[in-house]
C-alpha cells in the first residue's frame, strides 16, 4: 500500500527523476530536480498551486523516482521518459505535423541528395524544416539541375552509365568516372549553399570561372557562370536585413484564451532558411520559461540540426543543464541567450509576432467555422464539442462503432473512441447506434472528468434521418437536451450536406463542408479500422485452426464467403462445398468443430 507521507519522507537529497501515476497506474507526469526531496515536496504543499497543478494533484494515486549521478543525467532521462510515455500533464511536441527536410548522406564515399520528413541520427546532414514543401522540392531540383550528383537510390556498379550521365547531369560515379574527392567538392559546395554561405560559394565559383576562361574552356565557364546566376537568385529569396548571427534558432511565444503558438526561425549564415509552428492546448496558467524550457528539450531530443545558439525571450529553467546537453550532442558548444537590445532582440520580437499572427490566424478561421456552425444548427451558442459516430460491419458480423471529437472547430484524434456492440444481433445499425450512444452519454454522467470527459454541445449522426431518430432515443433516455443532425453523402460516397431532425438539408459554406467531409470521413475510418482489426484477428486466430486441411488460404475464403465461425457452423455440407478448396471430407470436418 502506498503511504504518501512515508513516501515523501523517504525521499533522497539527491537529483533524479520523478514519475507521478495515477491510480491505473498509468504515467502523468514526468520531472527531474536536483533534490528530489526538495522538489517534489513541493507539489504537496497546499499554497500557490495553478489550475493544472490542482488537477494533476488530485490525480496522482502513487509516485516513483530513479536516482541519478547529476542534473545532466536527470535531464536526458526525463525527455526519454517523456517522449516514450507522453504523460499527459507534460508540455509535449506534437507529431501531427511533419516538415520536410533536405539529407545528404555524408558519410557515403559518393553521398547522394534527398528530401526526407524523418530526422534520425544515421550521421547524415539535414537542413531545413520547409514548411513550404514547395520550397524543399524547389532546392532540391536546383541542386540536381546545377550540380551532378547521382540521383539513384543505390549506387551499384554498372557496366554502362545511366541516362542521367548522358544528358550531362550526373558524373557517373557508379563507373569510377570521378574520383571521391571531386565529388566531394560538389558536396561541400552543396552544403554551405543550404547552410547559407553563399559568399564563399560564389566566390570559390567566381575564381573557377575565370580559370576555365583563360583555358579557353568556355563550355566549363558557361557552366559555372550559370551555377552563379542560379545561386544569387535562390539565395536571395532566403536574405534576413541585419542578422549578424550565422547558425541559431529563435523561439517566439504567443498566447490566447485557447491556445499557445511556438514559433522558430532557423537562421543560417545571416539567411532565415525556414521556419516552423506548434499548437498547445492547457498550458495557459503555466510560466512562458516553463513552458519554453519543455519544449525546448522535447524538441531537440533526437534532433541532429542542433544550432550553435538559440535564442528566446527570457532566461529559461534548468538552463545551464540543456546547454551542457546540447553542446555535448552536438559536439561544440551551444548558447541559449536572451537578447536584452539591438538587432537580436528584435528578431526574438519578430519570432513573437509571427506566433501571435499564426495564433490569430488559427483563431480567426476557428471563430468563423463556430459561429456559422452557431447560425447554421440554430443554436442558442457555439458549440465547442461535437461528437460524430459511424457503425461499421459486415452482414452483421464484428459489428463495432467509432466516436470523434471535433473540439473548438479542431478534429481531436486523441479524443475518438471506439464500442464493440454488445446487445444487438444481426445487421441493424439504428438500434446499434442507440447502443453505442446510450452507453457514451452514461459515461460522462456517471463520471464527468472520466476519460470522455464532457458530455458534446452537439452530436452529428453519420448518415440521414434513421440514424437521427436513433441518436434522439438514446438521449431521450437521460433527459438530456442535445441537438442531433446528421452528415448526409451523395451516391459517390462524399459528404453532400447537413440534415435536420425534419429532413431538411442546411445550406453551409464551402470551408465548413471540407471540415464536415474530413471529420466524418476521420470518423469512418476510426470504425473501419476497428472492424478490421477484429475481423483480422478471427481469421488468425479461430476454431478452424483445430480443423486438419483448413490452412490460412481457406480459412480467409470460409470467412468471406459466411462471414463467421458461427455461420461456417450452421452451413449445409453443400453449402460448405461451393467454396473453393473444401472437400466433401472437410465439409464434415467443419460440421463437427
Amino acid at each position: 500500500m502506498f503511504n504518501l507521507e512515508e513516501e515523501l519522507k523517504n525521499l533522497p537529497n539527491k537529483p533524479g527523476v520523478y514519475v507521478m501515476r495515477d491510480k491505473d497506474d498509468n504515467i502523468i507526469y514526468v520531472g527531474k530536480a536536483i533534490s528530489l526531496k526538495n522538489r517534489v515536496r513541493q507539489y504537496f504543499q497546499k499554497k500557490d498551486r495553478t489550475a493544472r497543478i490542482e488537477k494533476m494533484i488530485s490525480l496522482i494515486d502513487h509516485f516513483e523516482y530513479i536516482v541519478v549521478d547529476n542534473e545532466a543525467e536527470a535531464l536526458i532521462l526525463e525527455c526519454n521518459l517523456i517522449k516514450k510515455n507522453r504523460p499527459k500533464f507534460n508540455v509535449l511536441l506534437k507529431d501531427d505535423k511533419t516538415y520536410p527536410y533536405i539529407k545528404i548522406d555524408v558519410k557515403s564515399d559518393f553521398p547522394g541528395v534527398s528530401m526526407t520528413r524523418r530526422l534520425i541520427n544515421d550521421g547524415s546532414k539535414y537542413f531545413g524544416p520547409y514548411p513550404n514543401p514547395g520550397a524543399a522540392k524547389e532546392m532540391l531540383d536546383f541542386i540536381k539541375q546545377k550540380y551532378k550528383i547521382h540521383q539513384c537510390k543505390t549506387l551499384k556498379e554498372r557496366t554502362r552509365p545511366c541516362l542521367n550521365y548522358h544528358i550531362n547531369r550526373c558524373f557517373a560515379p557508379c563507373m569510377g568516372y570521378i574520383s571521391k574527392e571531386d565529388y566531394r567538392k560538389q558536396i561541400d559546395e552543396i552544403i554551405d549553399l543550404l547552410e547559407g554561405k553563399t559568399d564563399k560559394v560564389l566566390k570559390d565559383l567566381q575564381r573557377e570561372m575565370e580559370e576555365a576562361s583563360k583555358k579557353l574552356d568556355f563550355e566549363q565557364a558557361a557552366y559555372i557562370r550559370d551555377k552563379i546566376q542560379a545561386i544569387d537568385r535562390a539565395s536571395e529569396k532566403q536574405k534576413v536585413s541585419n542578422i549578424s548571427e550565422n547558425n541559431i534558432d529563435v523561439i517566439g511565444l504567443a498566447k490566447s484564451e485557447l491556445e499557445i503558438c511556438i514559433e522558430i526561425f532557423f537562421v543560417r549564415g545571416s539567411k532565415m532558411v525556414g521556419r516552423e509552428h506548434y499548437f498547445y492546448t492547457d498550458l495557459k496558467d503555466m510560466e512562458d520559461t516553463e513552458i519554453l524550457s519543455g519544449f525546448i528539450k522535447q524538441y531537440y531530443l533526437d534532433n541532429p540540426n542542433i544550432p550553435n545558439k538559440i535564442m528566446v525571450r527570457e532566461e529559461i529553467e534548468d538552463k545551464e543543464a540543456i546547454e551542457e546537453w546540447l553542446s555535448t550532442s552536438l559536439g561544440k558548444k551551444v548558447e541559449i541567450k536572451s537578447p536584452k537590445k539591438g538587432e537580436k532582440l528584435r528578431f526574438v520580437e519578430m519570432a513573437e509576432n509571427n506566433a501571435k499572427v499564426t495564433l490569430e490566424n488559427k483563431e480567426r478561421d476557428k471563430s468563423e467555422i463556430l459561429m456559422e456552425l452557431k447560425e447554421v444548427l440554430n443554436l442558442e451558442s457555439i458549440p465547442r464539442k461535437i461528437e460524430t459516430f459511424d457503425i461499421s460491419n459486415i452482414s452483421g458480423e464484428y459489428t463495432v462503432a467509432g466516436m470523434c471529437v471535433l473540439q473548438d472547430g479542431v478534429i481531436k484524434k486523441n479524443l475518438s473512441r471506439r464500442f464493440k456492440i454488445k446487445t444487438v444481433y444481426g445487421q441493424d445499425d439504428p438500434r446499434c447506434m442507440e447502443e453505442v450512444i446510450t452507453r457514451r452519454l452514461k459515461h460522462s454522467i456517471d463520471s464527468p472528468n472520466g476519460g470522455f470527459g464532457k458530455l458534446p454541445d452537439v452530436i452529428f449522426a453519420d448518415g440521414g434521418i434513421t440514424q437521427i431518430r436513433a441518436i434522439q432515443n438514446a438521449v431521450k433516455k437521460y433527459n438530456l437536451n442535445i441537438p442531433v443532425f446528421g452528415m448526409v453523402k451523395n451516391d459517390k460516397h462524399q459528404t453532400r450536406a447537413l440534415m435536420d431532425e425534419n429532413r431538411k438539408e442546411l445550406e453551409i459554406s464551402n470551408n465548413l463542408m471540407n471540415l464536415i467531409t474530413r471529420f466524418q470521413d476521420t470518423v469512418h475510418d476510426t470504425a473501419i479500422t476497428y472492424h478490421r482489426k477484429l475481423r483480422d484477428k478471427d481469421i488468425t486466430k479461430s476454431e478452424l485452426d483445430n480443423v486438419k486441411g483448413i490452412g490460412k488460404a481457406r480459412k480467409q475464403k470460409l470467412l468471406k464467403k459466411f462471414g463467421s465461425v458461427d455461420k461456417i457452423k450452421n452451413a449445409s455440407v453443400e453449402e460448405l462445398m461451393k467454396v473453393p478448396g473444401i472437400t466433401e471430407e472437410l465439409a464434415n470436418e467443419l460440421k463437427n468443430i
